[in-house]
């Protein structure tokens, strides 16, 4: 890329300009980028000058102007998705439970059921927005907010029994009870379509990541009662009720989408909605559970 001097005849002006930035370019400190130098090469443009090869200035790669705008960061229009969940049906009693380990001490009955079952299934529900991640682009501190989890084993139950997660993300699974626990999974989700983190005791806690979408149901080898569920999702656009039944997420980007209300004992609950940037589209969610009361943990 090669710059020509141009001397206007109708005018100084233009050859004034033309002259300055000349001396300029000649400079062994000179910068074709600075206000000065576009500015004359702006006017001399300007003036429909007819170009003669009069001085010829042969640009370095420092100093190469560019004849087109630097490309603009734009933020993503994004709005809100918030709504209601109920739990429809009239739960029943559970199911008698008992263990096989029936000695004196620790571990030998099983824990008492929840005061409130409504509210402890409303903690296992999970609304979620369908599409991977090229459909639902996050900021990484908010994809890396999702990728990690814990479940403790806790008053021998795993707490949360549901957890939802990002794909690729980590579970921890620390042991807070006098008894030894063990983690293991069969289903297809989990890595290698299963794994088993063996028994450890007190204080100890073991991790597994999940690098694939799926429901992810997890077990104690020694408390045949305990389980949890791992659900892993393609995008960090999910949230659970909270005791007021009220759900909300924020930041999604504008468009058409399905959203998800998920529990372990239901066909999901399928809701199609369109997001205005700005705004806030409300959906509401009806969990039909099956007659019989909370989930077995």
């Amino acid at each position: 890329m090669r710059l020509v001097s141009a001397l206007h005849p109708d005018g100084p002006f233009p050859q004034l300009c033309s002259v300055t930035f000349l001396r300029y370019a000649r400079s062994p400190h000179r910068s074709l980028h600075t206000p000065a130098a576009l500015l004359a090469i702006t006017t001399i443009a300007a003036s429909g000058s007819v170009l003669h090869a009069h001085t010829l200035v042969t640009p370095t790669p420092h100093s190469a102007i560019a004849l087109h705008a630097a490309p603009r960061l734009t933020r993503i229009a994004t709005g809100r998705i918030a709504g209601t969940v109920e739990i429809s049906s009239s739960l029943g009693t559970r199911r008698p439970q008992f263990r096989i380990y029936s000695e004196p001490g620790a571990g030998s009955l099983p824990p008492a059921p929840p005061k409130d079952v409504v509210a402890a299934e409303l903690q296992n529900v999970v609304i979620y927005v369908e599409g991977d991640s090229t459909k639902l682009a996050a900021p990484a501190e908010r994809v890396a907010a999702k990728r990690h989890g814990r479940i403790a084993q806790l008053d021998e139950r795993f707490v949360p029994h549901v957890l939802a997660l990002v794909q690729g993300g980590t579970v921890d699974f620390p042991n807070e009870d006098d008894v030894y626990h063990n983690v293991f999974s069969l289903s297809a989700a989990a890595p290698h379509g299963q794994f088993d983190l063996g028994r450890y005791p007190k204080g100890e806690s073991r991790s597994v990541t999940f690098t694939r979408t799926g429901t992810v149901q997890v077990f104690c080898h020694i408390h045949s009662d305990m389980s949890a569920i791992v659900l892993v999702l393609a995008n960090p656009f999910f949230t659970s009720p909270t005791p007021d039944h009220r759900f909300a997420i924020d930041d999604v980007p504008e468009g058409d989408y399905t959203i998800v209300g998920w529990h372990e004992r239901i066909v999901p609950v399928v809701r199609h909605v369109h997001v205005t940037a700005g705004q806030t589209t409300t959906v509401d969610f009806d969990i039909p559970l099956p007659h019989g009361g909370a989930s077995e943990r």
